[in-house]
């Protein structure tokens, strides 16, 4: 291509793209890997970095690997299957260690090996695009592409669980049928353990014959479809389902039941893994009350009921805490209780944080939980736990505990929640000082 020029990879980007420096200025390339030299073509001046496309890996990584999706190049739902497993294991562990060191200016007394699980069909929830192409009327499925605001063209989807990852060609022949094609704008995966369903979110009504089409193909598949005609409240089947939306939780014999358009970890046999990991680093006794903030629909809370004397779950969303009292009532977890609050504001009037208790357990969105950590260092729990979806905001948080509310970082890890992406989990364990 004109205009190429060599470049040496010295790293990897949070984003997953490979770094290097090009006439003293920062250079990211989609789909290079580090001690790699390659061969680019710039495509995006930036005020502080350039963006390039790559034309060809000149000396490759050893770690370099066949991709096992045929549409990886193109696709943007995966950053790093062209890199070895244990590769991205260790790349994710040190974004983890350097984002403590460098924001929070803390470093764990002991590191815990990466907790890992299924590299391949493990994704249960997921949202897709869909468009329509003008020329020849078919609906195309899929994750952005890379860099662009327009759909993948994939036939199948590698890290999608089953059923759907085999079957994104087929649902765009399916919604190809429809009338009302060219107003289906997405759709929401969520996969059970016993059943699977596909919610359309959908501009305009369907027809009696578009439902009928979505039935008979449901029956066909084992699969259930709602229909979204507006905001997530909206969201309704289009039949009766034989089996709720739920996953089980065998180490503690428990199962949770959720809705579609819930959040739940994405990654089913990672959960579990996640949950017992917390559960023992928690460590808590028969007679500890244990604090579950960010609770959702009882992921955590109700598994520490089963060891601890008395938890409460603090949750914003009333749908989910209402989900969460029903699990806790379904598989008769008793010494637990749930409260709506809004965890980005104060909660001094609440009266679950004016309540004494002997361990916290964290699990914030990306934003982290630096508004309560004032009222969590008021509580004065001998540990906490903190289960992180965004290392930056973790190392703010554990900067703030560690030099400001008088805790220190025991341990810390990674959890591979998506694999072959640039996301990272992680877990940290704070106990106080004494």
């Amino acid at each position: 291509m004109k205009g190429g020029f060599e470049v040496e990879i010295v790293g990897l980007s949070h984003e997953g793209r490979g770094v290097a420096r090009h006439n003293g200025k920062a250079m990211f390339v989609a789909g290079a890997l580090p001690g790699e030299t390659v061969s680019v073509t710039r495509n995006k001046r930036r005020s502080r970095h350039d963006e390039a496309e790559l034309e060809s890996v000149l000396v490759a990584s050893p770690e370099r690997v066949e991709s096992p999706c045929v549409h990886f190049d193109r696709c943007g739902g995966c950053a790093l299957q062209h890199l070895q497993p244990q590769a991205q294991l260790r790349e994710k562990q040190a974004q983890l260690q350097n984002e403590l060191e460098r924001i929070g200016k803390v470093s764990p007394q002991s590191w815990l090996e990466p907790l890992d699980g299924p590299w391949l069909g493990y994704r249960r929830k997921a949202r897709l695009g869909v468009r329509v192409l003008p020329k020849s009327g078919r609906a195309i499925i899929g994750f952005r592409e890379r860099s662009s605001a327009l759909l993948a063209n994939v036939r199948a989807c590698s890290v999608l669980a089953e059923p759907v990852g085999s079957l994104v060609d087929t649902l765009g022949t399916l919604i190809s049928t429809l009338s009302i094609a060219e107003q289906v704008p997405q759709i929401e995966i969520a996969i059970g353990e016993r059943i699977t369903v596909l919610v359309l979110r959908v501009m305009q009504a369907p027809t009696d014959e578009d439902v009928e089409t979505l039935r008979a193909f449901g029956l066909e598949r084992q699969l259930s479809f709602w229909l979204q005609p507006g905001g997530p409240a909206t969201a309704g089947p289009i039949d009766p389902m034989a089996h709720p939306l739920d996953y089980s939780i065998p180490e503690f014999d428990l199962r949770m039941e959720f809705q579609p358009l819930d959040f739940v970890q994405v990654n089913a046999e990672l959960n579990r893994r996640m949950i017992q990991r917390a559960v023992e680093l928690l460590d808590p006794k028969p007679t500890d009350r244990v604090l579950d903030l960010y609770c959702g629909l009882g992921n955590f809370t109700l598994p520490i009921a089963r060891r601890a004397g008395a938890v409460v779950g603090v949750e914003g969303d009333e749908g989910l805490v209402a989900r969460a009292r029903a699990n806790a009532e379904r598989n008769g977890v008793t010494n637990v209780r749930f409260a709506v609050a809004d965890l980005f504001k104060p909660v001094a009037d609440e009266l679950w944080s004016r309540e004494k208790y002997d361990l916290i357990l964290l699990d914030p969105p990306r934003a982290g939980s630096v508004e309560m950590l004032p009222t969590i260092a008021a509580m004065k729990a001998r540990r906490i736990v903190y289960v992180s979806c965004h290392p930056g905001s973790l190392a703010r948080d554990a900067g703030l505990l560690v030099h400001e509310h008088g805790y220190r970082l025991v341990t810390a890890g990674i959890m591979n929640m998506f694999p072959h992406t640039a996301h990272v989990e992680s877990i940290a364990v704070f106990e106080r000082e004494a």
